[in-house]
């Protein structure tokens, strides 16, 4: 793979308008070409014989000022400790001195950044060089900046963190002696605090003594010698890198004199007090702090019982392993950064014939934020030291699993079972028209009858395959245009299912439900099972308890944590308002919306097997009263849920456009139960019933539709550079932008056959009702798609790559400012 590519895949999503603009420059080096072409045609050809001693530049010099030698960040300051260099150089400083005087650049610092200045602009062709260089240094400055921004913003998140670690082990202490210790053993346990304060949680700053840092420049070179040849086989150089800090950072800790501990133990004060200016942080995100919150209860006061140290250590726990990760995705930026920097001058180089790149990876290397900041390795290897002795009882292996989740490898049993569950579905849908066909089993009493009774039993769990099929489209193309939907769902790292995995569901409940209708059919055609005619019919009730006996099951099978964050994600939209609306949970409940006709499924499956239809496979459930009544409660049950997440939201954020988006599913309810209304009404009345209808369920589909358009997906913008759509597009093609809105208006208005009585001779009804629901659950899918890519323009609009993680304690701001 080439090296553009490459680069673009291990970009962060959200800050991908931050890394150097490579292509960019590559088109700028593309012209330099062409202009020494028409100019000079032969030039390239004889290269070597005009400018041999261009050509004499060893491969180490270039990876050593790239920093791709040297061990993250070790090396970046070798000139400031006496002994253990890393990342020795095998030129002389000699040969460095002359190939930079004879440089055809000067880099210097000015006011707006660093600023280079071609020597050679007089030659021919000079100007596109010069260009070269000033955009080169236009996206310098730019990365550069956003590095300084992002590191800074960590270090005082550190800070927050390092005070937050301070009340934990007060708190720690308090559960442990909540009536105090005796003197002796305090004075002991004190000691031993004290030390852990300051070696590990107080070692989250990014302040080091020059003493340690010497102390740890020596380990990294004692460490790389103590490793061995052998042991780094088969190891990428940054595996190398991981391994030398993670053998270097638990003796950084252990060999800070004592002189330094009491220094800082003399600062600050007793651990225990900390305890008296900090206060619980409740989060209003269960049922009863909701409640609580309602009625201005309040209660910060500190109670130390063991089950709340256990929520303040969990909540801690997930803010250190957030912040790990803030940290990887920094250095990965910046290594990837200064790495496509030393590629672009090595291009440059090559294209003519100069000595360049020495001069700028020097000033990249050693001059520049980017390339001589070491913040982020030494806040990596403290998080690290803090974590696994406070979170995993010093188990290493334990803590670093933790904060360095593996990445999910593709399986190909993954792919082959894949592919056989679609070949069976395939065959199993040729199989049942051909026993349809063949043995002429739905007559026309017998199709009715059938229609009736057994087609809305069975067609829930084709409504439930098409939704996951569509959901696995979803996630093809949003790894293809690299929507970062795991980080916007919330998924933990690493755990998050592929198209592949979730295609294998969906097919695998599309196996289980057509093999059931085969048997069904194959039953009753066959004389000898034909009397066994209830026995027959309780296959799809048997279907549905296994099916939902294996979406609750407990047990580490059948993607658990999947299973179990869509669960919560359901339970805490049925369970609105009482939970904080999350985006997971309000996405849910918009998939609900889609899947009405499905709920009503359950619902006849209630009716025909509690009231003993099935037994003689009749349909009277239109006939009760009770049931007529749950269709109207069915019907808008799920746009009640979201109506109430949105009046959540509108509180909790005084957000208007929550209110217009509850006003939208206010007037959705209104109209699906006046359709729901005219469907089961007396012919005497349907004329009114289907004018309501038809009123408000247009005003209904408009609202709908303006938002579904304008809002969610940020599109008729009449003002944008791609006119009415938006700024900024992951699908190049922009007609699949305009096909989505068509596409989107005629399945919104699908609702016209409820009122219309649209009716074919060569399809039944209850197959022109999984019809237009299906078109629905195909709509969902469609705005599923764009509904994130929105998302995902918002979050690299500002940058956001982490999600919030609520912190366990509130700090008195006035003590902390006296103190």
């Amino acid at each position: 793979m080439k090296f553009g590519k490459e680069f673009s895949s291990q970009m962060v999503p959200e800050w991908h308008e931050a890394y150097m603009n490579y292509n960019y420059l590559k088109t700028l080096l593309k012209e330099i070409i062409r202009f020494k072409r028409k100019n000079n045609p032969h030039h390239h050809g004889h290269a070597h014989h005009h400018h041999p001693h261009h050509l004499r530049r060893t491969l180490t010099l270039y990876r050593s000022f790239s920093g791709l030698l040297a061990k993250s960040g070790r090396r970046r300051h070798h000139h400031s400790h006496g002994g253990g260099q890393i990342g020795h150089l095998s030129d002389s400083d000699d040969d460095i001195e002359e190939g930079l005087r004879s440089a055809p650049i000067l880099v210097h610092s000015a006011s707006h950044g660093y600023e280079t200045t071609f020597l050679m602009a007089a030659e021919e062709g000079g100007e596109y060089e010069t260009v070269f260089f000033r955009r080169l240094d236009d996206e310098f400055n730019k990365v550069d900046r956003f590095y300084k921004e992002k590191v800074e913003e960590v270090m005082k998140e550190a800070v927050m963190l390092n005070k937050q670690m301070d009340a934990l082990i007060a708190f720690r202490v308090k559960v442990e002696h909540p009536d105090g210790w005796p003197w002796e053993e305090r004075k002991v346990e004190m000691t031993q605090l004290a030390s852990d304060v300051d070696s590990s949680a107080a070692a989250v700053t990014a302040t080091t003594p020059a003493r340690a840092r010497s102390v740890r420049a020596h380990q990294v070179h004692m460490a790389a010698i103590q490793e061995g040849g052998s042991s780094k086989a088969g190891k990428s150089e940054e595996d190398e890198d991981d391994d030398i800090v993670e053998k270097e950072e638990v003796n950084v800790v252990s060999d800070i004199g004592t002189s330094e501990i009491s220094r800082f133990r003399a600062a600050r004060p007793s651990p225990i007090e900390v305890l008296d200016r900090v206060t619980i942080n409740h989060t209003k995100e269960t049922p009863r702090s909701t409640i609580k919150s309602v009625l201005n209860v309040s209660n910060t006061e500190l109670k130390f019982s063991r089950e709340n140290l256990k929520r303040v250590e969990e909540k801690l726990r997930l803010a250190f392993v957030e912040f790990y990760q803030k940290l990887r995705l920094l250095k990965s930026y910046s290594f990837l950064n200064v790495l496509a920097f030393s590629k672009i001058m090595k291009k440059y180089d090559k294209i003519t014939s100069r000595n360049a790149s020495k001069s700028y990876m020097k000033m990249v290397d050693d001059n520049s934020y980017l390339g001589s900041s070491d913040e982020v390795n030494r806040l990596m290897e403290r998080v690290e030291a803090t974590f696994i002795k406070h979170f995993t009882n010093g188990n290493r292996t334990k803590g670093m699993n933790i904060l360095r989740p593996k990445a999910k490898r593709e399986r190909h049993r993954v792919t082959f079972s894949t592919g056989f569950m679609a070949g069976c579905v395939f065959s199993l849908i040729v199989a049942l028209f051909a026993i349809i066909r063949t043995r002429n089993v739905l007559q026309k009493e017998g199709q009715n009858q059938y229609m009736n009774t057994m087609f809305p039993l069975y067609s829930f769990f084709g409504f439930i395959v098409l939704h996951i099929l569509m959901y696995a489209g979803n996630i093809y193309y949003w790894r293809r245009y690299r929507v970062n939907y795991s980080f916007i769902f919330g998924f933990k790292q690493g755990r998050e299912l592929g198209y592949r995995q979730v295609l294998l569901v969906g097919f695998s409940i599309g196996v289980l439900a057509l093999l059931c209708v085969i048997a069904n059919l194959d039953m009753e055609v066959d004389p000898k099972t034909n009397e066994y005619k209830k026995w027959t019919e309780l296959l799809p009730l048997f279907l549905l308890i296994v099916l939902f006996i294996v979406l609750v099951l407990p047990f580490n099978i059948f993607y658990r944590s999947s299973r179990l964050f869509f669960l919560t994600s359901l339970f805490h939209c049925v369970a609105a308002p009482l939970y904080k609306v999350t985006l997971p949970d309000f996405l849910v409940g918009d998939q609900l919306t889609s899947q009405v006709q499905a709920i009503r499924s359950v619902q006849f499956y209630i009716c025909h097997y509690g009231w003993g239809d099935y037994k003689h496979r009749m349909n009277t459930c239109s006939d009760s009263g009770v049931y007529n009544a749950f269709l109207f409660i069915v019907a808008a049950i799920p746009y009640v849920w979201r109506l109430l997440q949105c009046l959540r939201r509108l509180f909790e954020e005084k957000s208007t456009e929550q209110g217009y988006n509850g006003l939208k599913y206010f007037l959705t309810i209104v109209a699906v139960c006046v359709r729901t209304a005219y469907s089961v009404v007396d012919e005497d009345n349907k004329f009114i019933w289907r004018m309501l209808a038809v009123i408000f369920s247009a005003i209904a589909a408009i609202f709908c539709t303006y938002w579904d358009l304008v809002l969610d997906w940020g599109l008729l913008n009449r003002t944008s550079k791609n006119r009415w759509l938006r700024d900024k597009l992951l699908v190049p093609q922009k007609k699949v932008y305009f096909i989505a809105m068509i596409l989107n208006v005629l399945f919104r208005f699908a609702w016209l056959q409820t009122v219309l009585d649209f009716n074919f001779s060569f399809m039944h009804r209850q197959t022109m009702i999984t019809v237009v629901a299906s078109l629905e659950i195909i709509r969902r899918g469609i705005w599923n798609f764009f509904r994130l890519e929105n998302e995902h323009v918002n979050n690299v609009g500002k940058y956001r790559a982490f999600k919030t993680v609520p912190l366990p304690f509130n700090y008195d701001e006035d003590d902390d400012k006296d103190s």
